[in-house]
């Protein structure tokens, strides 16, 4: 039987790729209802779902976001294969701060304006056009990696779901007394105006000086700072309990001035200070520092503010220095510590620079009101199916983060990373969810303007704006931050899938039949290392919180791609390497398999274009194997009994299949696709086939039709086995080879293969 003439010509991913996505699209199959439907699912399948981390809407893919789609893509069609209800939900993030800051960034290039001089709701008009145009970007190139999202699912951050769940997920939380308004040390970028999370800050390396000097010259103790200029806001002294130096002068008060201020110092005793640093003691300065926040906390030591929110020095911090940026603060004191003979010693070190990633603005820790989850707060887990926590008993959100993770709830993998875990979690503190920014979602809370009685003046939380004051019936505006972009993502795995709607309030679970009881919680979670603590941990934070269920039963945490010399991609290296090029002139099946092939979890990747190239020809190479075999075995002899050379070569093959079976089962993606690989090429190419080629061509017709059917057998359980890592090379072949019959007409939804003999 003559093949399809495509096989006369090397596989042209171009040719292929995107009319049979199309298709796929087209017949509903990556819609888990559809394939109900049509007889090719069971209702009653074990259900498998993943939620796609949704990709912020400020561009296009890169290649981490390559890496992971590969990776969900090979886990979703595995088990769609393997017969189970499978679910891959997509969405995109609207990334506020990033998005925003784009925005801001064009209004002032090309017109010259900011986003106060349009104000708010014009702006966000703007903001939410420029997400639009992205997204589709965006949802565009998901489906050029071949990515088998159910489409019908399709969710945004800032949707009226997303927005029903996020508001009705803060009131709930207020209400059990889990979220607070108060003041606490945040990261201040002070060029982008608003708090940022721990994430949004990128430090770097520079050379600094590390200054030893005393506060005036019968201060008995000298201390050691990188940063003088903040020193005008010291109220204590901190030394290590056990350091012999200071034991002496522990509780002993000091006064005196410093650069024209007058300070009181304290003496202190804390575990936190490190003996070995610089003079074994730290000027404590609550506003400015973390540590120095919780030190002072400790100690109950006063708060005083010496720099603003545009980085420069307050009235509070003396005549010297007063209205100076930090920089010419830092050169003054310097000079006045000089002048003084205070100045003991001037050490070049390097030392860590924060800066708000989107606009590369110094982080200043500040003191500021802002709202915050307390992850130590006890309240009442109404329901539980964490193992660990039983229903109707007092707990905190940080023990539901260990416990599921602990008790076995949630599998992190690779496994290293369970005690880096625990780690974060053990020094976790207050989680910051207010920013000062308008593109987001706004915070349910109203005020009075009137405060015409004390009870006014208690903040209005609520899921929809009050007309008027419930206590004096005067005007209310609405608090004007918008919550951590994070919020609401750490909600993603069940508010795409229904919540709040599809949940009994009274019986504490899901609706019957609804996605939410069908498939949550869901079955992996694949994301990079990097995003463990921000995303992952938060998700199993509010799924614990919200349904008593964890978000996820497995963690797959890729890790960084990089290029060819370990080095991470950046604009200013020029070694970014975008993945749509790379398909464009590869295929995304070899961008897919050099993403996958041989990378273990939590593995950085080095990719580089040869690599791309030379799954490329492995593409081919399938192609080929697939159009010899097809010539020489269609029709196959299918009741020709197997000689047993032949049975062992077939043992040989589903032995193989086994293994890489029972890899994918264990997440073991870069040994089962290193397998399939080396079998398909250099067993079932170099070796099998050259071997064959004489006995197919010779005239024992026995031996001949025993090897045909051996050939076929093997190409068909091959594509099938392969589908997950190359699914456009492999569907093509199905198609034109009409290997699946009536039966299964297409490859994607075939049954993963059994022994076949």
């Amino acid at each position: 039987m003559p093949i399809s003439p495509l096989f006369l010509k090397p596989f042209d991913p171009a040719e292929h790729e995107e009319p049979l996505y199309a298709k796929w699209e087209a017949a509903g199959l990556f819609h888990p209802e559809t394939l109900i439907e049509k007889g090719l699912l069971r209702e009653d399948a074990p259900p498998y779902t993943i939620v796609l981390p949704p990709p912020n809407v400020t561009g296009t893919l890169h290649v981490g976001h390559a890496a992971m789609l590969a990776i969900e893509d090979v886990l979703v069609r595995f088990a769609r294969m393997r017969g189970y209800r499978t679910l891959w939900v997509p969405g995109t993030d609207s990334a506020a701060i990033a998005t925003q800051s784009k925005v801001e960034k064009q209004l002032l290039k090309e017109e010259g304006v900011t986003r106060h001089d349009l104000g708010r709701e014009a702006f966000l008009e703007r903001v939410n056009a420029f997400a639009k145009a992205s997204e589709q970007t965006i949802l565009n190139q998901l489906r050029r990696m071949g990515a088998s999202l159910d489409w019908q699912r399709y969710a945004y951050t800032l949707d009226d779901q997303r927005y029903k769940a996020v508001i009705t997920a803060f009131v709930r939380m207020y209400e059990a007394g889990l979220i607070y308004r108060g003041i606490r040390i945040v990261n201040w970028d002070s060029k982008g105006q608003t708090v940022v999370s721990d994430d949004e800050v990128e430090y770097t390396e520079e050379n600094t000086t590390l200054y030893t000097f005393r506060y005036w010259k019968d201060f008995p103790i000298p201390i050691a700072t990188v940063r003088p200029e903040t020193k005008v806001g010291d109220v204590a002294v901190a030394v290590h309990p056990d350091d012999s130096r200071y034991q002496a002068y522990i509780g002993k008060v000091f006064s005196g001035t410093f650069a024209g201020t007058e300070l009181t110092i304290r003496i202190v005793a804390d575990e936190a200070v490190n003996p070995e640093f610089g003079t074994g003691a730290v000027g404590v300065t609550p506003a400015h520092s973390q540590t120095d926040w919780e030190i002072a906390q400790r100690h109950n030591l006063p708060v005083v503010q010496v720099i603003d929110e545009r980085g420069k020095m307050t009235q509070t911090a003396g005549p010297l220095v007063a209205g100076k940026t930090v920089r010419q603060a830092r050169e003054a004191i310097v000079q006045w510590l000089r002048e003084e003979g205070l100045l003991l010693e001037e050490k070049p070190i390097v030392h860590r620079i924060g800066r708000a990633d989107r606009t590369g603005g110094i982080i200043e820790p500040l003191p500021k009101e802002q709202w915050f989850v307390s992850v130590t707060q006890p309240f009442i887990l109404e329901r539980s199916e964490i193992l660990g926590i039983p229903a109707k008993e007092l707990v905190t959100l940080k023990d539901i983060m260990r416990l599921a993770v602990e008790k076995g709830g949630v599998r992190i993998l690779p496994d290293r990373f369970t005690k880096v875990y625990f780690h974060w979690i053990d020094n976790l503190r207050d989680w910051c969810i207010s920013r000062q920014i308008w593109f987001g979602h706004r915070i349910p809370v109203w005020y009075c303007v009137a405060a015409s009685n004390p009870q006014c003046k208690q903040p209005i939380v609520r899921a929809t704006p009050p007309a008027r004051c419930p206590h004096c019936d005067g005007k209310v505006v609405q608090d004007p931050d918008t919550l951590d972009t994070w919020f609401s993502s750490a909600l993603w795995t069940f508010s795409t899938l229904g919540w709040p709607d599809a949940w009994d309030d009274a019986q504490h679970k899901a609706k019957l039949d609804t996605d939410l009881a069908i498939y949550h919680p869901t079955t992996v979670l694949e994301t990079g290392y990097d995003i463990l603590f921000f995303w992952v941990a938060r998700m199993i934070l509010m799924s614990g919180f919200h349904l008593g269920q964890v978000p996820f039963y497995n963690v797959y945490l890729h890790g960084l791609v990089r290029d060819e010399k370990g080095r991470k991609m950046s604009k200013s290296l020029g070694n970014i390497i975008d993945p749509l090029d790379l398909i464009a002139k590869y295929g995304a099946d070899a961008v897919r398999l050099s993403l996958v092939v041989g990378i273990a979890p939590g593995n950085d990747i080095k990719l580089s274009e040869q690599r791309v190239k030379g799954y490329k020809h492995f593409a081919n190479k399938v192609w080929n194997i697939a159009r010899f075999v097809l010539e020489r075995t269609d029709p196959f002899p299918k009741d020709q009994p197997l000689t047993e050379e032949d049975q062992a070569l077939a043992r040989e093959r589903d032995e193989m299949l086994a293994s890489v079976t029972e890899d994918l089962e264990a997440f073991r993606l870069h040994l089962a696709s290193e397998k399939l690989y080396h079998y398909t090429w250099h067993r079932l190419a170099d070796e099998i086939i050259e071997e064959s080629k004489p006995i197919l061509a010779g005239e024992d017709a026995s031996r001949a039709a025993s090897r045909a059917r051996l050939l076929y057998e093997t190409l068909h359980t091959l594509v099938r086995a392969l589908h997950p890592f190359a699914p456009f090379v492999t569907e093509a072949i199905w198609q034109e080879g009409n290997l699946g019959g009536e039966e299964h007409p297409w490859l994607m939804t075939a049954p993963w293969p059994a022994r076949e003999a």
